[in-house]
């Protein structure tokens, strides 16, 4: 999908420099709109797809790529115009020297579309090296896609479904709304601050346009270093420093922009600032839910509504209140609101997941209280079984000694005592032995000499 949306964007860059006609512009404009469009959704779920939770270094170097097409682009498209005007000049001076000269001034009429067709000659190299260079990004993405396996790329993705998150599209729909807000700030602020700086700070053509200059280079230098940033930097902390610079730099642009130093510091700041914040964004919602197509396409709608609302009426406001700088108002109150919105969809991305954990911490908790009481149960029958074991073995033991004892003490009495042993025998538990009639005497006769 992004090969075709490439080639679509070579073949429109390829017809525009000899298209004459407004409706055939138009809609070669709409097919080249429509194929960036699928490019930058395709980019940031390929990426994701690709690096999944390491995506965030990736990220931002794709969107770097657009920071940097966005910084070299105007300055290859003034060279042209420099170029074209240079042409145009030198073409009106003769066609000046030829109607002084000439009577007719259909001759004038007749001379005058030389300058529009240096000035097509002048583009149509550009429009050449761009398509060219696009048209080669396309035959590698072909390539590249002969070269995968789309059978292990389906089952992944299917694999990726189940970890949806519970409120994955309210997460969605606020996401939507954030990048609205600050895709439009971003652009507003980049497509007037030129205006403002001639209007409200007075200053000439050339301070206006390098403050325009430094606010892009900012926001592309800033996303360079975003790129060794998010290897080291969680998604939620980059946002987070993004909207606080973001907000403070606000601030200074709406109520300080009449002094020349807080528009000159403030302008960089803000455009570093909203550098990181949507690919950090994207890799931000990662973490807690798949980031599919169609996903990936709304919050690209989002940033494309932002883009196209808030500038306009940006620019109706302005035309109205000619003394009211609506272009820092409008940065300030869209930084408020950012400021705001991400909050939000952390505690929503957070708080099912806090609550299962605690959920399962309470039942792991009273799982161990159930396995200690009944172990303490267990130990206390088997002590009590160990104590009763310890005392029968401590008569036992009693008995044996008691016995020995007794047979030494009778052992050492002498003569036969009828009185000492039946007292014995029933000490020792035993029947006393008669023999001849007479007892203790075994076999008759008492061996007392052994006794002795």
């Amino acid at each position: 999908l992004s090969a075709f949306s490439m080639l679509g964007t070579a073949a429109g860059l390829y017809v525009i420099p000899w298209c004459n006609q407004s409706l055939l512009l138009t809609i070669l404009m709409s097919v080249i709109g429509g194929s960036m469009g699928i490019l930058d959704t395709g980019g940031n779920v390929l990426a994701l797809y690709t690096w999944g939770s390491e995506a965030g270094p990736h990220l931002q170097a794709l969107h770097f790529s657009f920071a940097a097409g966005a910084f070299l682009a105007p300055m290859v498209a003034q060279m042209d115009l420099g170029s074209s005007k240079s042409e145009e000049l030198a073409g009106a001076e003769k066609t000046n020297q030829s109607v002084l000269k000439s009577v007719p001034t259909a001759s004038a009429a007749s001379t005058t579309p030389a300058p529009n067709d240096h000035r097509s000659e002048s583009f149509l190299w550009s429009y050449i090296f761009i398509g060219t260079y696009i048209l080669l990004v396309s035959i590698f993405f072909f390539v590249l896609f002969s070269k995968s396996s789309s059978a292990k790329d389906k089952s992944k993705a299917s694999a990726q479904k189940d970890r949806l998150a519970k409120y994955h599209w309210p997460l969605v729909g606020l996401l939507f709304v954030f990048f609205l807000f600050y895709v439009g700030a971003e652009v507003t602020y980049g497509s007037y601050v030129y205006t403002h700086a001639m209007v409200f700070a007075e200053m000439k053509e050339s301070e206006a346009a390098a403050l325009n200059s430094v606010f892009w280079g900012a926001f592309a230098v800033c996303r360079g270093a975003a790129i060794f940033g998010a290897a080291f930097l969680s998604p939620a902390t980059m946002i987070v420093m993004s909207l606080l610079c973001s907000a403070a730099s606000s601030i200074a642009l709406a109520f300080f922009s009449h002094f020349r130093a807080a528009l000159w510091v403030g302008s960089a700041v803000y455009g570093a600032s909203m550098a990181t914040i949507f690919p950090s964004g994207i890799a931000w919602i990662e973490q807690y839910t798949v980031v599919e197509g169609k996903t990936a396409s709304l919050f690209v709608v989002g940033a494309a509504l932002g883009e196209m609302c808030i500038p306009v009426a940006v620019g109706y406001l302005q035309g109205r209140y000619h003394h009211v700088p609506v272009v820092m108002y409008t940065a300030f109150v869209t930084s408020v609101v950012t400021a705001l919105l991400f909050p939000a969809m952390y505690k929503l991305a957070n708080w099912p997941q806090q609550r299962d954990s605690q959920e399962v911490s309470d039942r792991e908790t009273q799982k161990t209280l159930l396995s200690n009481s009944r172990l303490t149960e267990d130990e206390e029958e088997e002590e009590h079984v160990r104590e009763w074991n310890d005392a029968d073995f401590e008569v036992v033991e009693m008995n044996d000694e008691l016995k020995n004892s007794l047979m030494d003490t009778s052992h050492r009495i002498p003569g036969d005592s009828p009185a000492v042993q039946p007292h014995l025998d029933n000490a020792l538990g035993d029947p006393p032995v008669v023999a001849d009639g007479f007892p203790g005497r075994q076999n008759g006769s008492i061996d007392w000499e052994k006794s002795e």
